[in-house]
């Protein structure tokens, strides 16, 4: 769940209200097709574009107008100057990739072999390259707008709240070190009770011949193994894979107790879920304490956040609304860690709507088992 939700205490998991603006696209505005590789290269560069634009804009302003932009009484000015130096980097390498086969007058597909030149086309997108483009360029600058916005709060935020939106060390992992073109899913918060929407959502994605990485909670875990047969746990996952969420949904940045709940979730998973554990531990947020890194190395766990919130926790969004996001980000960002929850049923709606849209796009599902961290 995304480290927003931290800012609100007296929510739960289950029924989180989210921020008072969230991100969706309407992906039916974008007016060709994406089920080719160079379909979606086409889109990439214009999602590149319209968020790099929104970047653009949003650096203009000052601390204090930026503060009162994401109501926030104070920015960590580093911070955020840090992160947006990683997405300039990170949007240049991407838009290159997307134009590697650009066809001759292809729309939006200038060359921009550095951040200079990409800034540059980024100024001037301030309008729909051609009229087929317009409805998708009004709708992609409100979605850019209000996603920038979600992650300069978590950025201007960091370290004091730590989130996903930057890593303490090479040893954590945020989805970034993936190929491009390849994803990986996961879920947080479970498992729900058998025959909730754990178990619906596992027979899901064996029906698309999917597998991802389920970041469980202790104590949700331990309460079905003690009223379950033995061996449960093992069979429910067969063919996935299991990582710790801790023992219960707190904040590892200030709970005194967070060592134990590592060790203790780690060590009960590990003990049921036989060949499908995998040594990645996610904290509840993605808050965890900016000194734990050797910690998590003495006990053999890399920390594995994400770098594409579904939102799917989210009571304002849909799962037409996730499908819609998920498709621009991933357009975006080319490559990474999706965040889903398996507590809520949104997933097992907008994901396979989601592998019709992109069928032949040339992407790929990282097999859970392929995903750095796994001995």
């Amino acid at each position: 769940m995304c480290a927003l939700l931290a800012l609100a205490p007296t929510l739960s998991p289950a029924h989180a209200a989210g921020p008072a603006e969230v991100a969706s696209a309407d992906r039916a505005s974008w007016p060709r097709p994406i089920d080719s590789p160079a379909g979606f290269d086409r889109a990439s560069r214009a999602e590149i574009l319209a968020f790099a634009h929104q970047l653009l804009r949003s650096e203009a302003l000052d601390d204090a107008a930026l503060a009162q932009r994401l109501r926030l009484k104070q920015v960590d000015r580093a911070s955020v100057d840090k992160i947006r130096a990683r997405w300039w980097r990170r949007l240049g390498d991407n838009y290159r990739l997307a134009s590697r086969a650009c066809a001759a007058r292809e729309p939006m597909c200038a060359p921009a072999a550095d951040t200079a030149a990409l800034r540059a086309l980024a100024a001037g997108f301030d309008a729909a390259p051609e009229p087929a483009f317009a409805a998708w360029h009004a709708d992609a600058a409100r979605f850019h707008r209000i996603y920038l916005d979600e992650q300069l709060r978590l950025a201007a935020l960091f370290p004091r709240t730590s989130s996903e939106i930057d890593t303490y060390s090479a040893q954590e992992l945020d989805g970034s070190e993936l190929p491009d073109r390849q994803f990986l899913l996961t879920f947080d918060d479970g498992p729900t009770a058998p025959g909730g929407n754990t178990d619906k959502l596992l027979s899901a994605l064996r029906e698309h011949k999917l597998d991802a990485t389920f970041f469980v909670l202790g104590q949700s875990l331990q309460r079905q193994v003690d009223a379950g047969p033995a061996g449960r746990t093992a069979q429910r996952y067969a063919g996935m894979c299991l990582a710790s969420h801790g023992w219960e949904h707190q904040s590892h940045s200030r709970w005194p107790q967070w060592q134990d709940s590592v060790t203790r979730s780690s060590a009960l998973i590990a003990a049921q879920a036989g060949a499908s554990y995998v040594p990645l531990f996610r904290p509840p947020y993605g808050q965890r304490r900016a000194d734990s890194g050797e910690f998590f190395r003495q006990h053999g766990l890399r920390v594995a956040l994400w770098n594409i919130d579904s939102q799917d926790w989210n009571a304002k969004m849909t799962p037409a609304d996730i499908q819609g996001r998920l498709l621009s980000l991933m357009l975006l960002w080319r490559h990474g860690t999706i965040l889903f929850h398996d507590i809520h049923d949104k997933a097992r709606v907008a994901l396979p709507a989601l592998l019709r849209q992109t069928r032949g796009a040339g992407i790929a599902w990282t097999p859970c088992r392929d995903y750095p961290g796994r001995d």
